[in-house]
């Protein structure tokens, strides 16, 4: 059976995974984007790939068919694509069920998750990554563990009710720390401060949390209960209502979760 699959979506994890296969002896055949431009922007990194223009992949000598689009359009892609006979098509959502893909002309149905944040502009290393799979049938998990482990040393089986757990908590531990840093970044640049500073605080943070566990590693002034600082930065941040707000959640949460013996 050939090692050839094909692309539909060209964003971030395409830009990633697409190449990561094709050096793994998995050749990318073809690339459709809604987008013409990043479709052949994509090619552009593999070896023998070629951009297509729709859906249509019926005379395509690829067998596995990887759906790397926005969680919303999935169900509008397995409506649409038409495919080879025997092909496997795989969506890549962690939020979405395996059951997305159910519309689709295919017996064959799958997902391949990689639980990663992906940009462009940063080079990963799948070796690392996680790859959760999930498939309707044995061959087809057959053929998606393969090729996972053609890229990942972690490749796991994971049904869509847990894989949902892992993107709720792949959202907490990185979206939204992400998030948490911008705001930090903004209060030190509103005191010409550079976010540089943190860097050392924010590495050791999270070294800690992983060599001893987030709960042996939670410090700061909620976990302490020091009510007088945490009035004093709720004051500081009047000038934002929402900030001060969040500031005032997360030290309850944090309160609640630690309380005093």
């Amino acid at each position: 059976m050939s090692h050839y699959v094909s692309f539909i979506g060209a964003g971030n994890l395409a830009w990633h995974l697409a190449p990561a296969l094709d050096n793994a002896g998995y050749a990318v055949r073809e690339v459709y984007s809604r987008t013409p431009r990043t479709a052949k922007e994509l090619v552009n990194r593999l070896y023998q790939a070629e951009a297509k223009s729709d859906l249509d992949f019926s005379d395509s000598d690829a067998h596995i068919f990887i759906v790397a689009v926005s969680d919303d359009a999935i169900m509008d892609v397995a409506r649409e694509v038409i495919l080879p006979e025997n092909a496997i098509l795989v969506h890549t959502s962690g939020a979405k069920p395996i059951s997305a893909l159910s519309y689709a002309a295919s017996n064959n149905i799958g997902v391949f998750y990689p639980l990663q944040t992906f940009t462009k502009a940063k080079k990963v290393d799948f070796n690392g990554i996680p790859v959760c799979i999930e498939a309707e049938n044995t061959g087809t998990e057959r053929e998606l563990m393969k090729m996972g482990e053609a890229i990942s040393k972690k490749v796991l089986q994971v049904n869509s009710k847990h894989r949902k757990a892992l993107h709720v908590a792949a959202v907490f531990a990185c979206n939204f720390t992400n998030h948490f840093f911008k705001i930090a970044k903004d209060i030190l640049s509103a005191s010409d401060l550079d976010f540089e500073l943190l860097h050392p605080l924010i590495i050791e943070t999270v070294q800690k949390s992983l060599a001893i566990g987030p709960d042996n590693a939670q410090t700061g002034p909620a976990k302490r209960q020091d009510m007088e600082t945490l009035d004093e930065h709720m004051e500081y941040l009047q000038h934002s209502a929402e900030l001060a707000e969040l500031y005032r959640m997360i030290s309850q949460h944090i309160i609640d979760t630690y309380p005093k013996e």
